[in-house]
């Protein structure tokens, strides 16, 4: 069970990792036009290509999660992923982050305790 668990949360880290570059990139595209010099530049930037690096490894240790684990229970554990989401945008990306939300991490760490049990 702790491999599982250290997969899921490394899993959770890359994709959480993934949609926070995403939203700094697409902050660096500027507005969203069909022009070759706004693909150009949302091509060319690293927080872009890396955010597809970690969506990539996610994806792949997924499958290998779903290789040796049962679905009922690693499923649920990606709920670690909301508890490091919401980390990020307050840490990473500056963003307020309410006591009801705060609250709501709470309620998913206590249900991702029972299903890890």
């Amino acid at each position: 069970m702790l491999r599982l668990i250290i997969l899921i949360i490394l899993q959770s880290i890359l994709l959480v990792g993934s949609q926070t570059l995403l939203k700094i990139a697409v902050g660096i595209f500027g507005k969203f036009s069909f022009t070759w010099a706004f693909f150009s530049k949302a091509l060319t930037t690293w927080q872009f290509f890396m955010s597809g690096v970690c969506a990539l490894s996610a994806f792949l240790i997924w499958i290998y999660t779903l290789r040796h684990y049962e679905f009922s229970v690693a499923y649920p554990l990606l709920g670690i992923s909301y508890i490091i989401g919401l980390l990020a945008a307050w840490l990473v990306l500056g963003e307020t982050v309410p006591l009801t939300r705060w609250i709501g991490v709470i309620i998913i760490v206590v249900g991702v305790y029972f299903v890890a049990k």
